[in-house]
């Protein structure tokens, strides 16, 4: 298995526009996370509005893929792909130009930004739909790893609001979408292979399967606490350890770097070693990070150094649960991804939200923290519950549900 050979087995353009488009729009999913201090201060938000400010992006993108998960099965990805992107950009030249002005405008906004949250249910199964099952684990890493693009805003969102305004900065991120926008209408294409539209009764039985409903709650441990602390992380460090905006942002870029990165790594290791065991590592690794930094560490780098240990794991937990996914619903990638990328939005909004309410009412992010490293202990439970049958098919070329029925893994 080599990246040579995957890229040679589906449609290299595509694949890497979809990478663009989906690493801009999380670049400006989570704009408001590396802009909160500043926002905060001048709107005079206090740390539970601050941290739902935050979170509502996660939630409206997590209620949006379903909508858009739908919307690619009836309409194709690309389609879909335009339109959101038109709506985002639409949004954002709004906000620049009339302004933020209230709690409740940042939170109209933050709903605005969910629809670029939502591009996750469009650039996936528009990736998966041009490679075969040996090689979705890679390919969908490589188009995953878009998730990067929270790098991105925390790097620069932060010394560009400094020098020309948090407000000017929204309209900023204008030109990046342009340019993605650009991309993905010359370059991406909906693959032949897309599976035909499903009718009303085939997204219920979808719903109907078990392992629909264990994949979306392992998603929104991995994916939630990602997208969850790429939100926080500015505000925390600004608050526990004292950093200014930029500086928070620094560090907060070196967190979630580590975790965008190894996303196609993740899905390398599950193509090889099988999703399950991935997952297992994963949220042993998880929990023990959380809970280590829920303990106040003393000192910026050495909490640093945890969460980007954390974030490592959670980075690969992507990975390897979207390796899992289309080898058990490789016909319905659509609406999976739309389901299980929803319970990653939730995943995030509640992390999020829930250290702002922690701060505000204890004086500490601690409860939050440790409730979400005892949420990354379940998932472990629930993995290794599901081990044997897991394994059935997520090491055997997977299983379809075309029919609605599990066809039987071959050995």
């Amino acid at each position: 298995m080599s990246l040579k050979a995957m890229l040679k087995s589906g449609h290299t353009p595509t694949l890497f526009s979809t990478f663009l488009y989906f690493d801009i729009s999380f670049m400006v999913w989570v704009l408001l996370g590396p802009l909160a201090v500043l926002i905060g201060a001048d709107l005079h938000l206090d740390a539970a509005q601050k941290g739902l400010m935050v979170a509502t992006p996660s939630l409206a993108g997590a209620f949006l893929r379903v909508v858009n998960g739908v919307f690619v099965d009836r309409f194709g990805p690309k389609r879909t792909g335009i339109i959101s992107q038109m709506i985002v950009i639409g949004g954002l030249f709004a906000a620049w130009r009339l302004g933020v002005h209230n709690f409740g405008q940042t939170l109209v906004l933050a709903t605005v930004l969910g629809v670029a949250g939502a591009s996750f249910a469009i650039a996936l199964p528009m990736a998966s739909s041009w490679y075969p099952k040996e090689h979705q684990g890679l390919a969908l890493g490589i188009a995953g790893a878009g998730n990067s693009g929270t790098v991105l805003a925390s790097l620069f969102a932060p010394t560009l609001a400094k020098t020309w305004g948090w407000t000017n900065v929204i309209g900023m991120a204008i030109l990046p979408l342009l340019v993605a926008f650009t991309v993905f209408v010359v370059f991406a294409k909906d693959s032949p292979n897309r599976p035909a539209p499903k009718t009303a009764s085939g997204y219920l039985k979808v719903l109907s399967q078990g392992d629909c409903w264990g994949l979306m709650a392992l998603y929104s441990v991995t994916f939630g606490g990602f997208v969850g602390l790429s939100s926080s992380l500015p505000i925390y460090f600004h608050s526990e350890y004292g950093l200014s905006s930029v500086t928070a942002g620094f560090v907060t870029a070196a967190c979630v770097f580590s975790g965008s990165m190894v996303r196609p790594f993740g899905g390398f290791l599950a193509d090889r070693f099988g999703g399950v065991q991935t997952l297992t590592v994963v949220f042993a690794v998880a929990a023990v990070a959380l809970g280590l930094v829920s303990m106040n560490l003393p000192g910026v780098y050495l909490a640093a150094a945890v969460f980007i240990l954390g974030m490592l794991a959670l980075g690969m937990g992507n990975g390897a649960v979207f390796q899992l996914a289309p080898q058990r619903f490789g016909g319905e990638m659509g609406l999976i991804t739309g389901l299980v990328g929803m319970a990653g939005g939730v995943g995030g909004f509640y992390l999020a939200s829930s250290l702002g309410v922690s701060k505000q009412l204890t004086g500490s992010y601690q409860a939050g923290l440790l409730i979400f490293a005892g949420l990354a202990f379940v998932a472990l439970l629930g993995v290794s519950a599901v081990r044997k049958r897991w394994n059935a098919w997520s090491l055997r070329g997977g299983a379809q549900i075309g029919d609605g029925k599990l066809a039987e893994a071959q050995a």
